[in-house]
């Protein structure tokens, strides 16, 4: 029979982080935010219980401080010792928002499952597995380093296996970096992380999953347990990973977040009024919410499409007023901010065959719209050119992009924006 380890790969959970932006707007949904991000810490600790998971890898930022309040570090000790009580070991790093020396402080209180590694150098620990070697956990907590340098060097599987003297089964890597995401924090490369000959790298610090290659994953990023502001939508949770000798590596997702953070684009080109345009914000909200595991939602809505209501909708004053009744219609769903991004009613057909400057540059406009290969190599370029990468999706997407380019530029020429 094969071996087998299965375990639960966490990190950045961000205990006590704050919600300032929203104190302003609703200090009860900032509150409700404030313990969601525990509650899915304990998410995490339940996951481990429920997949009967043989250990739990916390991979940087389980505090979003390095001098965490005194109940966010006692919920933090009490996950531990759940899983104590289940034989459920802990190996943690620190990250770059709890660094190692404020961990030191605290050490003397963590419970006999927990093992804090260094992050000062690498560190190899072996867990066994019903009284055999099962898994060596190679980790190295978060480090300011020169980006010529590797955190992942001396970390591989042969450095592994000699220093704690036993071939095993697997060995599995554990890092807070940005990789290429973020090459300035602990920097490392996918070459170099493949090349260590580990069966998994477990990694902390960018708040997105990615696989690495999604079909056997050898490098993944398990993202944050609970999205905490507008940039952080979409489901949130923890990895649970099952290595087997001989199969491919299984990742398999578990939500934990409690709320959900979502931009949502409402086409209000077929609203009569704006009871309608609030009714279309709603179905939208509970179309979106169905799509995720939180029943409770903060979304921020733009309000799209060509419509005769554009003045209206423009007004910051109406903005805000149906936001307002927008935000009485449902109690689990919250709206942060509602945009105007909507175009008045325009015979476009008429602009293009004028001879107008607007007629000129939407007639370029439409034919630049034609060659979507060169479309897609500007988006590319420009991406590129801040350190991003194209967002998926975009392909099927140009023909909507550019009719909205042309709307916006339209609307410039109108002097409707800046």
């Amino acid at each position: 029979m094969s071996e087998r380890v299965t375990f639960i790969h966490s990190g950045d959970i961000h205990l006590g982080a704050p919600f300032r932006g929203l104190r302003a707007l609703s200090p009860a949904w900032a509150d409700r935010l404030a313990t969601a991000i525990p509650d899915a810490y304990d998410c995490v600790i339940q996951a481990c219980i429920d997949e009967d998971a043989d250990f739990l890898l916390l991979a940087g930022d389980v505090f979003d401080t390095d001098k965490p309040s005194y109940a966010h570090y006692r919920r933090f000790l009490a996950g531990l010792k759940r899983l104590e009580k289940r034989g459920i070991p802990v190996y943690i790093i620190a990250g770059n928002h709890d660094p190692f020396s404020n961990w030191r402080e605290v050490e003397c209180d963590l419970p006999s499952n927990a093992h804090l590694l260094p992050s000062d150098k690498p560190s190899f620990v072996l867990f066994e597995k019903d009284g055999r070697p099962s898994t060596i956990v190679a980790a190295r907590g978060f480090s300011t380093l020169p980006k010529d340098e590797d955190i992942s060097a001396g970390m591989t599987r042969a450095a592994a296996q000699e220093a704690c003297g036993r071939d095993v089964p697997f060995c599995v890597g554990m890092l807070h970096t940005g990789l290429w995401m973020d090459p300035y924090k602990a920097p490392t490369s996918e070459k170099s992380l493949l090349a260590a000959d580990m069966d998994y790298w477990a990694l902390g610090h960018i708040h997105k999953r990615f696989l690495i290659p999604e079909n056997d994953p050898k490098i993944a990023f398990c993202g944050c347990a609970q999205g905490r502001d507008i940039k952080e939508t979409g489901a949130r949770g923890c990895l649970k990973v099952t290595l087997e000798q001989g199969l491919p590596n299984k990742v398999s997702f578990i939500p934990t977040s409690q709320v959900d953070w979502e931009n949502l684009d409402v086409d209000v080109a077929s609203c009569v009024g704006t009871d309608a345009v609030i009714s279309a914000c709603v179905r939208a909200m509970f179309d979106r919410n169905a799509e995720v595991p939180c029943e409770e939602m903060v979304a921020r809505i733009a309000l799209v499409g060509s419509t005769h209501l554009h003045a209206k909708l423009s007004d910051p004053v109406v903005l805000e007023a149906l936001r307002q009744e927008l935000n009485e219609s449902y109690p689990s769903f919250y709206c942060d901010a509602l945009l105007c991004e909507t175009v008045p009613v325009r015979d476009k057909e008429k602009i293009a065959a004028s001879s107008a400057f607007s007629g000129t540059m939407l007639r370029c406009a439409r034919k630049d719209a034609l060659d979507s290969q060169a479309q897609l190599s500007y988006l590319q370029e420009e991406f590129a050119r801040r350190g991003l990468s194209v967002p998926r999706g975009v392909t099927q997407r140009l023909p909507e992009l550019s009719e909205r380019a042309q709307d916006r530029l339209l609307s410039m020429i109108d002097g409707e924006e800046r």
